[in-house]
């Protein structure tokens, strides 16, 4: 019978520390009050790793473990909790995540509110914080209140690309227990797309080796084409570098290709949200107070729709940091293949030819100036400035690095 950490590549550490956590989790008294009488469970867990290794699967898992109803298994996979767990609406597990840029401190008061209750239907009220490192002051503060004086039933799992004081509040970590997931291997990646079926083994086995370990990344390349066709077209710049007039107009396709993947990503979800936004505020409806709810609704859907608007300006700038990392990662194999350095793995093995040549052709200091130029662009965009204008920055850059 198939666990929900079969959904867990190349983790095996971090499957055997959840699995006795959640165990444990079934063996306190329901109602008592966070006394650590088992360090195997604790009220916060920080679940940090680098992009793509599993942080977000890895907290989904673990919430389905501790509401997981099968007597004998821990995280059967198999149950209603788990089912409902993994599909995002099981009624005590809270997703807090970024509406846009950042998670606000509304929201955060919001799923606190939520979280306080006694479960309704499982053992434990879960509230799962993806990407942590984007609570604000405000919103963090008061997410570390509740953490400091937690609620006898309630379980925190916060997920962070990095446990760094400058991105995490270092009271906020220091209340949580760590678990650190790794970059899994090409293998690992591979077992986990031919693992849901439908994917066919050569694509898989490609896509695995050219994800760096990012399996969410793995899993777009190996099934959407308009992900190949972006990767493609990143992987094309460095070869045309040399010649203004192709390069510019290809970085340009880039940040296009980001918003319309950004758009395409959040179209449904959107209309859904605003469909059901009206539907919650009578709108459609007659009678007496039709009217005054269509007023209503038409403020509310406004504020929903500004919301919608900041999260597709994250999605982009997502969607654009991935091929920025692509695009660095192939400057790397040239730099590599430049120094003769042969005994680590390439980056991008189906494009070892076009990094060699390059790598050949200019020397280590300027290869290493164009990736640093790479890393500037990524700074530059985190920090609002356009996309179209910071790549075009880094363009030339580049060009200026490579002489």
């Amino acid at each position: 019978m198939p666990g929900v950490f079969d959904r867990l590549a190349g983790q095996s550490d971090v499957v055997a520390e959840l699995t006795a956590a959640a165990s444990a989790a079934r063996a306190r008294v329901p109602g008592q009050g966070w006394d650590e009488s088992d360090a195997r469970m604790v009220h916060a867990w920080l679940f940090t790793g680098p992009p793509g290794s599993g942080r977000s699967v890895a907290a989904t898992c673990f919430a389905a473990a501790l509401q997981c109803e099968h007597p004998e298994i821990v995280g059967c996979g198999e149950c209603r909790s788990c089912h409902t767990v993994l599909a995002g609406t099981h009624a005590d597990v809270h997703l807090l995540a970024p509406q846009g840029v950042n998670i606000l401190l509304k929201d955060v008061k919001e799923t606190i509110h939520r979280a306080a209750s006694r479960p309704s239907t499982g053992r434990w009220q879960i509230v799962v914080v993806e990407e942590a490192d984007r609570l604000t002051e405000q919103s963090g503060n008061a997410l570390l209140k509740v953490v400091e004086e937690p609620p006898s039933r309630t379980v925190f799992l916060l997920c962070s690309p990095t446990t760094d004081p400058m991105d995490i509040m270092v009271t906020l970590r220091s209340r949580s227990r760590n678990v650190a997931l790794r970059q899994p291997d090409a293998a690992a990646v591979e077992s986990a797309l031919l693992a849901g079926g439908g994917i066919d083994p050569e694509r898989a086995r490609w896509a695995a080796a050219v994800s760096s370990g990012h399996i969410g990344r793995a899993r777009w390349l190996a099934t959407d084409e308009a992900t190949r066709e972006r990767r493609d077209v990143v992987l094309e710049l460095p070869m045309v570098m040399h010649n203004p007039g192709r390069a510019f107009p290809l970085a340009d396709r880039l940040v296009s290709a980001a918003e319309q993947e950004a758009l395409a990503r959040n179209t449904r979800n959107d209309e859904r949200e605003v469909e059901e936004l009206r539907t919650a505020m009578g709108v459609g409806g007659t009678g007496k107070g039709a009217v005054a709810a269509g007023r209503g609704a038409a403020g509310a859907v406004k504020e929903l729709e500004k919301a919608q608007k900041s999260r597709r300006t994250r999605s982009t700038r997502d969607s654009l940091d991935l091929a920025l990392v692509d695009l660095a990662g192939f400057y790397r194999d040239a730099l590599m293949a430049g120094l003769g350095v042969a005994d680590v793995a390439p980056v991008h093995p189906d494009k070892a030819e076009e990094s060699a040549r390059l790598g050949g052709h200019y020397p280590p200091a300027s290869v290493l100036g164009a990736i640093e130029a790479i890393q500037e662009c990524r700074a530059a965009i985190e920090v609002n400035v356009k996309p179209k204008f910071a790549v075009s920055a880094m363009v030339g850059a580049i060009r200026e690095a490579l002489g």
